[in-house]
């Protein structure tokens, strides 16, 4: 069984020859990518449509468009983010002993792009790709507290998801919690994901300043005290400015 899409496959690969070999027009596009003229001229249309290309005139050849552009700064920005994370997340798990991770916000969730766990019989397992909704935990909070104000009131104008008997769900106190952590600089999560699971999330920054991602340390709390959370948070706020500074930020 297939779940692949034979327009959305030929867009793709029409975009890809666009930007490899840009100035062409549909007749040679159409030869290229083994297309009728007719159906090349569609999908191109499509793509332009989307801002993937554009037509160049007079000669009607195509080009990148403008968020094609921006597609691929985005990729070069998380590509970047993501290569920065595992060559920073060894030592600093290492120097806090226990598992430390990287998240983005992605729509209203956050998804976990990098991690090293640490080397304990028992410990929270992270995975590369794992999703969480967005406003819960160190990380989920974070990245809450640092979306654009509007995004922020569209969020809160819905019911907030509820893991653990400790996860804020009322509007105004997660309000009063996102204001705390603006004030702080960090996150603090006790319990809010898992019963058995503290947390402590610090944001990290690109070139711009703009908040791209949360670096947190995530542990049992049967083996970590408030102190020893207190402690290793100034190792994650070390640590995300390190980051920060790899990505460009107060260069």
């Amino acid at each position: 069984m297939t779940y692949t899409v034979d327009a959305v496959a030929k867009a793709i690969e029409l975009l890809f020859l666009v930007a490899e070999e840009g100035g062409h027009g549909v007749t040679e596009l159409a030869k290229r990518s083994g297309n009728t003229k007719a159906r090349a001229f569609r999908l191109l249309s499509t793509l332009e449509e989307c801002g993937l290309v554009r037509r160049e005139m007079p000669l009607a050849t195509y080009a990148l468009g403008s968020r094609a552009l921006a597609l691929g700064a985005a990729a070069q920005n998380q590509l970047s983010l993501v290569q920065i994370a595992n060559e920073l997340l060894p030592a600093l798990g290492a120097q806090c002993n226990e598992s430390v991770l990287v998240r983005v916000r992605e729509g209203n969730e956050t998804v976990c792009v990098a991690w090293w766990d640490a080397p304990h019989a028992l410990r929270v397992h992270n995975q590369l790709g794992n999703h969480r909704p967005l406003g819960v935990g160190a990380s989920g909070k974070l990245l809450l507290a640092h979306a654009p104000q509007d995004f922020q009131d569209e969020f809160l104008k819905h019911d907030l998801k509820k893991l653990t008997d400790r996860t804020i769900t009322r509007r105004g106190e997660l309000k009063k919690e996102l204001q705390k952590i603006l004030d702080a600089g960090l996150s603090m999560s006790e319990a809010e994901v898992s019963p058995e699971m503290v947390s402590v999330a610090a944001p990290v920054r690109d070139s711009t300043g703009t908040v791209v991602a949360s670096l947190s340390m995530s542990a049992p709390a049967s083996r970590v005290s408030k102190t020893a959370l207190k402690k290793n948070g100034e190792i994650i706020r070390q640590g995300a400015q390190a980051f920060s500074r790899a990505l460009g930020f107060g260069a």
